[in-house]
């Protein structure tokens, strides 16, 4: 038969087959494997175990099979009796050769079946590479495969991504460690890719500290004209049933959008006063408008109403505005002294465009506001999969989301419901785009099961918990299904890796990471620590310090908004003041009027705090205090002085940002 003498050929004119196919159905096929002394004698590399991958000589091709069960259906009860030894295979491809000196070609599926009596045989290591390496320049290598660690275990990057993958495990065994491993064998593959980390623990900085630009509460910028009014609403109202306040917002909010606008036209203050432009936006329309805006509205509203029952929502709305407007933990989305349109530089920021030798934008959730932490993860998620749509898949990103059961919970109850939408529309629709989704969890089971189906690439490390193995039993082909047999016994950084990111099913082991690429997610070492007892009062001192500040930004204070509106318009030592377009300060927030930003990676390039200056500042929704006796300026004597304003208005707002941006001392 052809396919004996070319087995004979590879193998040095030697019989290496381990027995014959007594049954084949669809998928699956039966061998009787040869006599137990014969078996016994060889070398544990020459036996099959569960998840070995076998070939099957046929006519035209070579068929693969994976080894998914063993078994003995007699057992003979004395040692040395004969016994019949069965195992179960599942066809998962072939191999073809066009010509003797071309590298054979690994195709899934199987289109020439094996006949009853062929015999099977282990694959050889040049079948194993054809098989797991095949064309490694699409290819990046994460660890090596079980059956013979000298052949790597390989991933197809744009089926990977381009399909969305999944690492799930228990606690402990390695989920944060194979996440930074196969981002960073990708990254160094394609060095401007696109990728977003949602971090809700901080533990990824130190993994990617040469490729990552890392935005954490105290130097992020995510302005809350960026919210949807779900989103916005669930900051500043929260409970859906006070539908008083959601109806007040819903009303204010195109207004105070359109007067923003209004006023960046330098339309006349008639029209600004107005609502002519409110039919223009909606209350999701991303365009910026002021709090202040907002407080003034309400309270015109406040000032018609007649009956005092009525008056309670406003109020309470009014209050919530203000508290959540003024408290510190939230001055990443409410802490800018200035309101202006720097959409492009937070997405510029965010998706890393340009890339500028940093392709991955780690964002620390660890000091958000727990109220809100699923609203800052939905605006996230929205914006990936909008950013992706509307630059029609010109550049492909790819969010990792960390303990994504937080976010997408497979209890209807629980979560917030914008954010389930945004990862679940990336899952169902982002391939279209260029807008992939890493899915990193600890517990299948309580994720949303339509979101992980949409995984088509899973890497199971370790689990004990029945109803997790069931979750990713379900998502595994016939194929493979009995290599999850493994999963309650898998070692460190070990992993069971299918779907189209892998070539086939296989029992993989990791690359060890060097320590410095390590992620912070190590295990206390209590025995260790236990040995000595801290008694120095300062270190109490410090911690209450950390623990206090952990609610104050560190540079979302008014010089580093001041500086980046200077650097967006163009307030350099030789601008000309008469191309400065006029900063409108009407007693509420100072807004830029009439020019686009254009895009500039600097400040949001750096993570560098910008020094607080050391004179307190003003509050963002309150005019400036006037001097002691002075009063008011009526709208005619404004308008009188207009023109000296606007002549100095460059060379002030220079001054103050070279202040303000100065290092103290």
């Amino acid at each position: 038969m052809p396919g004996s003498s070319t087995s004979t050929q590879m193998n040095g004119g030697l019989d290496t087959s381990i027995g014959r196919i007594v049954s084949v159905t669809g998928s699956k096929a039966i061998v009787l494997l040869d006599g137990a002394g014969d078996l016994r004698s060889r070398s544990p590399d020459g036996r099959p175990e569960m998840g070995t991958l076998l070939a099957i000589e046929t006519s035209r091709t070579t068929v693969l099979a994976i080894v998914s069960a063993l078994s003995v259906p007699v057992p003979s009860q004395r040692e040395g009796d004969s016994e019949v030894w069965i195992a179960e295979l599942g066809l998962v491809g072939e191999l073809t050769t066009v010509s003797e000196s071309k590298t054979p070609k690994f195709n899934r599926g199987v289109t020439g079946y094996p006949a009853l009596g062929d015999r099977v045989r282990l694959a050889l290591r040049t079948e194993l590479e054809a098989t797991f390496c095949g064309d490694s320049g699409a290819m990046v290598r994460v660890g090596s495969i079980r059956q013979d660690s000298t052949i790597p275990a390989m991933v197809r990057v744009d089926e990977l991504l381009g399909k969305h993958f999944a690492i799930l495990g228990t606690t402990g065994t390695g989920k944060s460690c194979t996440t930074a491993l196969i981002l960073r064998s990708i990254v160094e593959k394609n060095p401007n890719a696109h990728i977003v980390l949602l971090d809700p623990h901080n533990e990824y900085a130190t993994a990617f500290s040469e490729w990552a630009e890392v935005i954490s509460p105290r130097n992020m910028q995510l302005p809350y004209w960026l919210l949807t009014f779900e989103e916005l609403q669930e900051v500043l109202v929260g409970d859906s049933d006070r539908k008083a306040e959601i109806e007040i917002l819903q009303e204010v909010i195109p207004i105070a959008k359109a007067r923003y606008n209004s006023s960046r036209a330098n339309e006349p203050a008639k029209l600004r006063r107005g609502y002519s432009d409110a039919s223009r936006y909606t209350v999701d329309t991303p365009v910026p408008y002021r709090i202040s805006d907002l407080l003034l509205l309400i309270d015109e509203r406040l000032g018609k109403l007649e009956n005092r029952k009525d008056l309670a929502p406003y109020r309470l709305l009014k209050h919530r505005i203000e508290t959540i407007s003024q408290d510190g933990r939230y001055a990443f989305m409410f802490g800018s002294l200035t309101v202006y349109d720097g959409m492009t530089q937070v997405l510029g920021r965010i998706f890393r465009v340009p890339v500028n030798r940093k392709p991955i934008t780690i964002l620390e959730l660890t000091g958000i506001p727990s109220e809100v932490v699923n609203v800052v993860v939905s605006v996230l998620c929205r914006m990936t999969f909008d950013f992706a749509l509307w630059s029609e898949g010109q550049v492909p990103v790819t969010l990792v989301c960390e303990e994504a059961h937080r976010y997408v919970p497979a209890n209807s109850t629980l979560g917030f419901e914008p954010c389930k939408r945004a990862i679940a529309k990336i899952a169902k629709e982002g391939r279209k785009y260029g807008a992939s989704l890493c899915i990193v969890t600890q517990r299948p089971a309580e994720i949303d099961p339509t979101i992980l189906s949409q995984c088509n690439t899973v890497f199971a490390l370790r689990m004990s918990n029945d109803r997790d193995q069931e979750i990713v039993a379900s998502a595994v082909a016939d194929t493979g299904a009995g290599l999850l047999e493994f999963l309650p016994s898998l070692g460190q950084r070990e992993a069971i890796a299918f779907g189209d990111g892998m070539a086939l099913p296989v029992r993989i082991k990791f690359d060890e990471l060097p320590k410095r690429c390590l992620p912070k997610s190590s295990t206390a070492n209590f025995s260790e620590r236990w040995q000595k007892s801290l008694g120095d009062d300062g270190f109490l001192d410090q911690i209450v310090e950390r623990w206090r500040a952990s609610g104050i930004p560190a540079s979302n204070d008014g010089s580093q908004h001041l500086a980046m509106m200077a650097d967006a318009l163009g307030f350099h030592g030789n601008a000309h003041p008469g191309a400065v377009p006029e900063v409108h300060d009407a007693g509420h927030d100072a807004s830029v009027s009439g020019h686009k930003m254009p895009m500039a990676p600097t400040p949001y390039g750096t993570t560098s705090a910008v020094p607080r200056p050391s004179v307190p500042l003003p509050r963002r929704d309150m005019p400036p205090a006037l001097p002691s006796g002075a009063s008011s300026v009526s709208a005619p004597a404004t308008a009188s002085h207009q023109g000296a304003k606007s002549s100095t208005s460059a060379e002030s707002l220079r001054s103050l940002r070279e202040r303000l941006t100065r290092p103290l001392g």
